[in-house]
């Protein structure tokens, strides 16, 4: 009983340890995040809608955007409202008339573990960013 008592103490002390150590990476800005998911693609020509059956994720950046994933083109969606609310660990709630997520549309943002309401976000165009096709060397 003394050996599991002092193993449970190891296992705490390297859990707080690495705790501390998660912490102590500061957290990218928004756009830090956004830029980072962004790098080595291009952006197009901003969208009015996008076919929300078609789309494989979604991720919010806190307090800048809301990043939908179709195939290898990701639709940034920066909202003409309610971006200051947005936090990664909303759930992001739609309701649509039809299948496409338009820049008419509003998206509820609920709290994840309580389930509350927080508030929404008024959309804006899509705009799509794709990775450059390669440039084959001539021979």
């Amino acid at each position: 009983m003394h050996t599991r008592h002092k193993l449970a103490l190891v296992i705490g002390g390297t859990l707080a340890i690495l705790a501390g150590v998660a912490h102590a990476r500061p957290k990218l800005t928004g756009e830090a995040q956004l830029a980072d998911m962004l790098k080595d693609r291009v952006a197009g020509k901003p969208v009015d809608c996008i076919s929300l059956p078609m789309v494989s994720s979604s991720t919010v950046i806190d307090k800048t955007a809301i990043v939908y994933q179709m195939g290898g083109t990701y639709y940034v969606q920066r909202p003409v409202s309610g971006a200051a609310d947005l936090d990664d660990d909303d759930v992001l709630v739609t309701r649509l008339y039809t299948s496409e997520l338009c820049s008419i549309d509003t998206v509820q943002l609920h709290d994840r573990m309580s389930g509350f309401w927080r508030g929404f976000v008024a959309l804006n165009k899509f705009v799509p960013y794709t990775r450059p096709p390669k440039v084959r060397a001539a021979s």
